[in-house]
């Protein structure tokens, strides 16, 4: 019988920026937990850990004024400390020490693996205080730390990294000095960690990475293992009900991997397939490597392969010299594409890219006009498209319980998951028969604003 180990400190994780810090934050609260430490409340917490995103400068704004606080809220709880993970960690490094003296850890991307001992160090020792965010050359494993029997389940629906760093280098992209060069994980160890997942209760796999269709291209550790060969290679694994990946770069996108939206059953038909911009002249300043021919030869070689996916974006406004016409051509392509969904930000300047070296800004306040011309274009089309799916009929995976529904009676429950594209999908079920991860045939009968309503079927 496995002994589980004696209860340490309690700690708290605050999350910021993209889907990768996410499903960071999850492992390491799932790696204290299983090292005897105790989630708790922010007030309650003898250790805050800030997983932090400095992509654009406002999350990085938010992580100063988050540690102060966290000072506030955790001053009555003896020898509190801070934690400092993630991009604007591996940014600023022992910088932290000096400003924050709360903060006793910073830790990058790559001294993640390591970061559940370093704070059981940390928390017996209140002498100590470590910086790691030295780069690695390979992959960085770590523990998988999957829940043991009697633990509870892992969530229905489970992300899994594939890779780690970028080697494009955008012009506005702070990214590869943030996350390092790009290191592609072990195809063996992926494999053997979403095997764990499906055993753990996962019926859905998201595979992660800064650009996943390059996976395999810098030749660390794949074993000559391309993305689209592991992309099969998951899909087969019994018990995977849905795969789906993000985020891939447009420039690396195979017809192989195009091929498999038609081939591979579980595969959703939805791809998040980010732009950033609609002119070729912004997107060579961007250093994209690609222009909207090729962007508009992807997604025809989609939509032939797959005529139902539903496509999301990203895009960036008022790059420097961006111009009203330039800025014209993003709608026009928004508008051509017909985007389900898209993220649309305001430039702003990270330290040390080329794009901040650029003399020719856009003013803030056109480009706060342009972001808002932008995202009303796009609710007019996120709109159409949830209509549109009215009287569709899907499947849903359950994830949990959502707040009741207009007229709904009390033996009955309301309950939240996902379709194949993607859509958040209310469904009432009677009281007790659902669970998270429980598959339910529905029909699509209302369009709300940002989700839909199913009616189960049967």
């Amino acid at each position: 019988m496995e002994h589980l180990p004696m209860a340490q400190g309690t700690f708290h994780i605050i999350t910021f920026g993209c889907q990768m810090n996410v499903n960071d934050s999850f492992w390491l609260a799932r790696s204290l937990q299983r090292r005897g430490f105790v989630e708790s409340p922010l007030e309650k917490a003898e250790i805050v850990i800030l997983n932090t995103c400095s992509v654009r400068d406002k999350p990085e704004q938010k992580v100063y004024a988050a540690l102060g606080r966290i000072k506030y809220e955790t001053r009555r709880v003896p020898g509190s400390f801070a934690v400092v993970a993630g991009c604007v960690a591996q940014q600023i490094g022992a910088g932290f020490f000096g400003r924050f003296p709360q903060v006793r850890l910073v830790v990058g991307g790559d001294g993640l693996a390591t970061a559940p001992e370093a704070i059981e160090r940390l928390y017996r020792d209140p002498s100590l205080r470590l910086n790691l965010t030295d780069f690695s050359e390979i992959y960085p494993e770590r523990d998988p730390a999957l829940p043991a029997q009697g633990e509870g389940e892992i969530p229905p629906v489970a992300f899994v990294n594939i890779m780690q760093g970028c080697d494009n280098f955008c012009t506005y992209c702070i990214v590869p000095f943030t996350r390092g060069r790009q290191k592609s994980r072990d195809a063996g160890a992926i494999l053997d960690e979403c095997r764990a997942l499906i055993d753990s209760g996962a019926k859905e796999i998201t595979l992660l990475g800064q650009n996943v269709n390059s996976y395999g291209l810098d030749k660390h550790a794949s074993g000559g293992t391309s993305f689209a060969q592991l992309l099969r290679r998951v899909s087969e694994l019994p018990g995977l009900a849905r795969l789906r990946f993000v985020t891939p770069h447009p420039k690396d996108l195979s017809p192989e991997v195009i091929a498999m939206f038609g081939e591979v059953p579980n595969l959703c038909p939805r791809l998040h397939l980010p732009l950033q911009a609609g002119s070729d002249r912004v997107l060579a300043r961007m250093n994209r490597k690609y222009d909207m021919a090729r962007y508009m030869a992807l997604v025809e070689g989609l939509r032939t392969a797959r005529p139902d996916i539903a496509l999301s974006t990203d895009l960036i406004v008022g790059f420097p010299g961006e111009t009203e016409g330039q800025f014209q051509e993003t709608l026009d392509a928004v508008r051509t594409v017909n985007f389900m969904s898209s993220f649309s930000f305001c430039y702003s300047d990270r330290p040390g890219t080329a794009a901040s070296r650029h003399t020719d800004k856009v003013e803030p306040a056109e480009k706060l006009r342009r972001l808002e011309r932008l995202q009303a274009l796009q609710e007019e089309l996120s709109a159409e498209w949830l209509k549109a799916r009215v009287g569709c009929e899907t499947d849903i995976l359950l994830e949990g319980i959502s707040r009741k529904q207009d007229g709904e009676d009390a033996d009955r429950e309301s309950w939240q998951g996902r379709d194949p594209w993607g859509d958040a999908v209310n469904v009432s079920l009677p009281a007790g028969t659902g669970k998270p991860g429980l598959i339910v045939p529905v029909a699509i009968v209302t369009a709300k604003k940002h989700s839909l309503v199913g009616k189960a079927k049967g």
